[in-house]
């Protein structure tokens, strides 16, 4: 039997039992029964639980049938229940995306559909934990939805993390860690992962998807509280922008890379010519002054034309390319040929006469020697600075083209038709799932609340983030563990993007519910852990690209002192 199709008899039968146990709850035994005192008596004992445990309290089952409890165990059950549910949701979810993104590949796909997707579970659960009921329910239960919010957050970028680093270090030498090469054990500085400059950026993203939080904490900030209504409009305003900002980069993003892969992949081209050049001119392209040497490069022209008509055909680009060497690049030649023709014929003609080339190789070498570091014994004749273009041209290489990716289309799917449906059945099923559940898993929550007389924002900040990030936690970590730079940007740029998401999506629900319901925000302390854990990691990895194993020790550190920084404010300080 399959793992999916037990799976999904795992979830049909829990989904059973839950609609059984809504039932069976309905049914209360009176305390006058049918039958003499004695016999009352003696029912009652054997029924009914000690009050301590029970609670004398009713709940309201959801949806009229949908099991409920006042006792501890029995909500602490619920939320077990009902979050592996949400677990489910989110995995279907994430399943649906992963075949739809196979198929129709990025673009609107990958940078609209698949991000919004990820964030569903989240929002659902944000979105009923302040719709329902009266404006005072409302807010008593809208701090489920910001526990789960601040709690999302602080999971991934702490405990998931910091776990990444773990599983995923590799030695490093220099600034990058060597794929599949873990000879220094734990190493706190000698050993961890490094990522592609896009990782950089999706760091820089998340951090600039704050800014709705320091809007909407303005007025508290100012001590006003005429402002605050107005405040979070105006923060909702910015953080759907930034939705829509951040969705259109996804969509071009993939333009963009291919963009300066192929700026990286020319400079390939003009290093490995000047190189070939300078190997057959004996190192003699400069003059005294260091200004190109144009007779030697005239005689250079000589020797490539084979057959002396003072051109250059497309032909005779190729031998003279066949020869070259490209470092660190598969780069065919009929491309590298393309690249040549490109620069060097001026007129256009599909030939480059002498001219052409002398000023084309002029060009390049003046090119290079704008990456010239200084030196002392850098004469003017010297062709050192062809060693610094290298080293320049290395590092731009190692930091955007870690997974060597290939211009071409990606291959055709097979059965695309029985795909497609199979991903539409997995996205409604999770939407589904998530919109019927969400709503109970916030009653329960707030039910466990009130019968432990724990905070509700605490409950959710540890628990929810649990049900609703597992499945992208669990898969971060193993897609990190194969110890190769490609995955490690991979799995560190999807989780800096779920955060953007929460920042953004999540936030201008929460935004929308508060501003509708016309709710108080009093979330000073949730916001500024937000603020604290989301800037201090996402500048850190904002300039750097290796991350020791010394970092994810104060990642996860992060987690307690995030709990215990909402505690203290809160609680001590009396912020909300």
């Amino acid at each position: 039997m399959s793992p999916s199709i037990t799976s999904h008899r795992i979830l049909i039968l829990i989904l059973w039992i839950v609609i059984l146990c809504g039932h069976a709850n309905a049914r209360f035994f009176t305390r006058d029964p049918v039958s003499d005192g004695g016999e009352a008596k003696r029912w009652e004992s054997l029924l009914r639980l000690p009050t301590a445990l029970t609670g004398e309290s009713s709940c309201e089952q959801t949806y009229g049938f949908l099991p409920c409890t006042t006792t501890v165990l029995g909500n602490l059950f619920l939320i077990v229940v009902y979050g592996f549910l949400m677990f489910k949701a989110a995995t279907f979810l994430s399943n649906g995306s992963e075949l739809l993104l196979e198929i129709l590949g990025p673009g609107i796909v990958g940078g609209l559909f698949l991000p919004i997707l990820g964030a569903l579970p989240d929002a659902m659960l944000i979105l009923v934990s302040g719709l329902s009921g009266s404006k005072e329910t409302a807010q008593s239960q809208v701090s489920v939805g910001m526990g789960l919010l601040a709690g999302s957050t602080v999971l991934l970028l702490t405990i998931i993390w910091g776990t990444c680093v773990i599983v995923g270090k590799c030695d490093i030498e220099g600034s990058i860690a060597i794929d599949s090469r873990d000879t220094r054990g734990f190493s706190l500085t000698g050993s961890g992962v490094s990522t592609d400059i896009w990782t950089s950026y999706a760091a820089r993203i998340m951090v600039i998807s704050v800014i709705p939080f320091l809007i909407v904490q303005l007025p508290q900030l100012l001590n006003s509280t005429s402002g605050r209504h107005l405040a979070v409009l105006i923060a909702l305003i910015v953080s759907l922008c930034l939705l829509v900002a951040y969705c259109l980069y996804q969509i071009f993003q993939p333009w963009i890379q291919k963009r300066k892969l192929d700026y990286i992949k020319h400079k390939h081209v003009i290093l490995g010519l000047l190189t070939h050049l300078k190997k057959r001119s004996l190192g003699r392209l400069l003059k005294e002054d260091g200004e190109p040497d144009k007779e030697v490069i005239k005689k250079l022209f000589a020797t490539i034309d084979e057959n002396q008509d003072d051109n250059l055909t497309h032909n005779e680009l190729r031998a003279l390319v066949i020869g070259i060497e490209f470092e660190e690049i598969d780069l065919d030649h009929d491309d590298a040929v393309r690249r040549i023709m490109d620069d060097f014929d001026t007129s256009r003609d599909q030939l480059v006469d002498q001219e052409e080339f002398v000023n084309g190789v002029c060009r390049w070498l003046q090119r290079a020697q704008r990456s010239r570091v200084p030196s002392g014994d850098a004469g003017p004749r010297t062709m050192k600075f062809l060693s610094d273009f290298h080293t320049e041209t290395k590092r731009e290489h190692d930091l955007l083209d870690v997974g060597g990716q290939s211009n071409e289309d990606a291959e055709g799917i097979e059965n695309a038709k029985w795909t497609s449906i199979k991903a539409v059945l997995f996205l409604l099923l999770g939407t589904i799932i998530a919109a019927a559940f969400a709503d109970p898993l916030v009653d329960v929550v707030d039910n466990f609340s009130d019968a432990t007389s724990i905070p509700a924002f605490f409950i959710s900040f540890i628990a929810l983030p649990l049900a609703t990030n597992s499945s992208e936690a669990v898969s971060a970590i193993i897609f990190a563990s194969r110890d190769k730079r490609q995955t490690a940007s991979l799995t560190f740029s999807e989780i800096y993007g779920a955060v953007t998401m929460n920042n953004v999506l999540c936030l201008s629900v929460f935004l929308a519910l508060v501003y509708a319901r016309e709710l108080t925000w009093d979330f000073s302390s949730e916001v500024l852990v937000i603020l604290v854990v989301c800037i201090a990691l996402g500048v850190f990895a904002s300039f750097r690209t290796v991350f020791p194993l010394w970092t994810s020790i104060l990642a996860i550190l992060l987690y307690p002192f995030s709990l215990a920084l909402v505690y203290v404010l809160d609680y001590v300080f009396g912020w909300s």
